[in-house]
């Protein structure tokens, strides 16, 4: 989508924020916004990755800064947990940042999949692949086993329009697959697809509820 927004000259840059931050931690003006970035960390706030290559090895995002909460309403315990011994909020978001500043997301950390090889995949990368297979209307990324597993919510409506017959439909996992891995690499292909009857839970923010799903 960024490719086709750059193609015809469409300004547009994402932004990177949270209520505890008031709300915005990163931001740059569409001319410099570089593309897969969230921004830079706005004036107000310093920001870091927990990670001993923050430019190469995705770590923990955390902020300090004067638009920084102080913690949480009368709840002395999640405030405690919610910050560093030197005070920087601890967002839960993984990610790295480049030589000049720009914060790349790579997921959340309570999501982040270890691989029995020590590789960390992060399930919102590849289900932004999945997501783009033909009659994939949502998808969770799972671990079982070690092994990476795409639950798949399909397009019914697409699959209406299409006339798909039942002998089709019955190979679209398998299409859906073999069509995402070719864009993975090799530590996060995709084991199986299984698809779900119903859309997945989400949250009144319209986030799926991935602890659900297993």
């Amino acid at each position: 989508m960024e490719k086709i927004f750059k193609k015809i000259h469409f300004p547009y840059l994402v932004g990177y924020g949270m209520t505890e931050a008031c709300p915005l931690l990163a931001y740059e003006h569409w001319t410099k916004y570089v593309a897969g970035s969230c921004g830079k960390a706005v004036d107000c706030a310093t920001v870091r990755i927990d990670s001993e290559d923050p430019q190469h090895i995705a770590g923990e995002i955390q902020a300090k800064g004067e638009n920084i909460t102080i913690g949480y309403f009368k709840n002395p315990e999640a405030s405690a947990n919610a910050f560093t011994d030197d005070g920087f909020l601890r967002t839960g978001d993984l990610g790295i940042i480049d030589k000049d500043g720009n914060i790349f997301i790579k997921g959340r950390s309570k999501s982040m999949i270890l691989t029995a090889n020590g590789q960390n995949v992060y399930p919102e990368e590849v289900e932004a692949v999945v997501n783009n297979q033909p009659f994939v209307a949502e998808s969770v990324v799972v671990d079982r086993a070690g092994l990476i597993v795409a639950l798949v919510y399909l397009d019914k409506d697409a699959m209406k329009a299409a006339n798909l017959d039942e002998e089709a439909i019955s190979d679209l996992p398998e299409r859906i697959r073999s069509g995402a891995n070719r864009q993975l690499p090799g530590y996060s292909k995709i084991a199986k697809v299984e698809p779900v009857l119903v859309p997945f839970e989400k949250t009144p923010k319209m986030s799926i509820k991935r602890f659900l799903y297993k």
